[in-house]
């Protein structure tokens, strides 16, 4: 038995090093709470599957260093947490889950539905969905007639080389929501909202659609940061281009 068991009195297994309380992320959390532990600790606590602590810490601690930072895991997908060893496919996919838990638990809400009519405040809703996207997606704002949101539909997923939508899944999704009026948003994941001759095209479709199913398209915004935008807003609006 090493001389640190002997020390502490304690009968600890052989493959567990003996660390003192306050090493102890279960012990802290218990004693303390949740927001009393570091970056490192509270990652310790969701990788919990059979290793020491001391190389859960070692692990947590590589994780954040690839990561760059907490936030940096934001971006990361299931293969990006299965590179470190010591992470399997499932507690990759309970990872990258509970991100987008996070990432859902940000989006804004309240007792009255907000007011989506202008694209500076729909970039405002949507920069928690977006951060950390790798990923291209494009959604559909169901409004109403007092330009309330009714309900945020996601039609595509997929990369940022991959078509936008289709008008017929864009209304059909309001037709199915009863809105009156539609916003369509897509993110650019480099962060320029500059539009592409495809978002061009698909927006002149999705416009002539509008007319013919008789459901307004209010304005299709292209979601990026600020501070990949020449102009500083982080948001490009196809209403004010005059192009609906």
């Amino acid at each position: 038995m090493n001389q640190t068991k002997l020390d502490l009195g304690l009968d600890a297994p052989e493959s567990e090093p003996v660390l003192a309380c306050g090493e102890q992320p279960q012990a802290r959390f218990d004693h303390f709470g949740a927001g009393a532990l570091s970056d490192t600790e509270l990652l310790a606590l969701m990788l919990q599957h059979g290793l020491a602590t001391r190389e859960l810490i070692d692990l947590s601690s590589r994780l954040i260093a690839e990561a760059g930072s907490l936030r940096g895991i934001a971006a990361w997908q299931p293969v990006d947490f299965e590179r470190l060893k010591g992470i399997g496919r499932v507690k990759a996919r309970q990872l990258a889950a509970l991100v987008e838990i996070a990432r859902r638990m940000m989006m804004p809400g309240g007792p009255e539905a907000p007011v989506l009519n202008r694209p500076e405040l729909i970039a405002q809703y949507f920069a928690p969905i977006i951060r950390g996207l790798e990923i291209e997606k494009f959604w559909v704002l169901c409004l109403n007639r007092k330009n309330r949101l009714k309900k945020l539909v996601e039609v595509t997923s997929g990369t940022a080389t991959s078509s936008l939508a289709h008008p017929r899944e864009v209304f059909r999704a309001a037709i199915r929501e009863g809105a009156t009026g539609i916003v369509c948003v897509h993110n650019h994941p480099s962060g320029d909202p500059a539009p592409s001759a495809a978002d061009v095209q698909v927006t002149r479709q999705l416009r002539d659609a509008a007319r013919a199913v008789d459901i307004e398209l209010l304005d299709h915004v292209i979601i990026g940061t600020p501070g990949a935008d020449p102009r500083g807003l982080g948001y490009m609006s196809f209403r004010e281009a005059g192009i609906i």
